[in-house]
């Protein structure tokens, strides 16, 4: 049943797809998974490299998977959970609703044999989620920080890139050995700022498709732990279908947690498939799931409520969700 179903791999920003090695080897070698790396257009030293062109190459990936019967998890982190989130429209299954029968038989098989049938082509089922935001339909990546370029990069309006501002090693890495660290730091690429600046007209909320799993990164140096699961309380009244978990590591887990990361999405393989992967094992480790505090949108003050309770989770305090 596992090679019915492929994994396909969306970076961040200023990364290559190599970044998830140590996981797809562990997926593929062990689990026998199919894996589909994607290099996003925009970190391939091209400064009018588009989001729309990032969305293509994901979607292209997606598309060759669902036109050969196979159906896609679309794993991304950071910039691009953005970029997974839009390439997944279009690619969820369509809900089928059968017509109203008559009252006679005759009439029920007829309505049966003549009502739509879905084409029998794989569609995305699901979406792994790490250290990342949602994006919602109409707005660039930018737009989510209200188009203030936030300090760990600077806007190179020479080179039309976006050039980091701090050291990779701490921001991105800093719980890997130095030596790993300043490797994953040399496989560092440019990334195009038209991707983070423009391309609303692209962008789109598919965590409203499908079911998500989300991997929070507790000791992130780049999108605080605390933004992370605020994020989640929000998106769940908005209609978000949302497994939490979080690994207490660096914005980038699968380098420096890369087997903790397979056990989770060897459990969402099995929540979005309903079958399990290949040499999964019968009892998972289970991922910390903190409490989510509910925030009511069209009460403001609820926000600041709870932002006690979100920071006490930053001390090692954790509940049941």
């Amino acid at each position: 049943m596992s090679s019915e179903t492929s994994l396909v791999f969306v970076p961040g920003a200023w990364h290559k797809p190599s970044c998830y090695g140590k996981v797809m080897e562990q997926l593929r070698n062990q689990h026998h998974l199919r894996c589909i790396p994607v290099t996003l257009p925009t970190t391939m030293d091209d400064s009018m490299a588009t989001f729309k062109d990032d969305v293509e190459a994901v979607r292209s990936a997606i598309r060759q998977e669902t036109e050969n019967g196979r159906d896609v998890i679309v794993i991304a982190h950071s910039y691009g959970g953005t970029v997974g989130n839009s390439a997944v429209k279009g690619f969820s299954k369509p809900t089928f609703v059968r017509e109203e029968s008559s009252v006679s038989s005759q009439s029920s098989i007829s309505t049966a044999t003549s009502s739509k049938r879905i084409p029998e082509t794989g569609h995305v089922v699901g979406l792994v989620l790490i250290a990342t935001g949602f994006c919602f339909t109409g707005l660039t990546f930018m737009d989510h920080f209200l188009n203030i370029t936030p300090p760990f990069f600077r806007v190179n309006k020479e080179t039309g890139f976006a050039d980091l501002a701090v050291r990779p090693q701490k921001f991105f890495y800093h719980d890997l050995p130095p030596v790993e660290a300043d490797h994953a730091t040399s496989m560092l690429t440019t990334q195009s700022l038209r991707a983070l600046f423009e391309g609303s007209e692209y962008s789109y909320s598919g965590w409203l498709d499908v079911p998500v799993w989300f991997i929070g990164t507790v000791e992130d140096q780049g999108l605080p732990i605390v933004v992370q699961r605020a994020q989640i309380g929000m998106v769940r009244m908005l209609g978000g279908r949302v497994v939490y978990t979080e690994l207490k590591t660096s914005h980038s887990p699968f380098l420096s947690q890369p087997t903790q990361v397979v056990q989770i999405m060897l459990q969402a393989f099995e929540s979005f498939t309903g079958t399990r992967a290949d040499e999964t094992p019968k009892a998972l480790e289970v991922a910390n799931k903190p409490f989510i505090p509910l925030v009511r949108l069209w009460h403001p003050t609820t926000w600041f409520r709870k932002v006690k309770s979100l920071w006490s989770f930053q001390s090692g305090e954790t509940k049941a969700d």
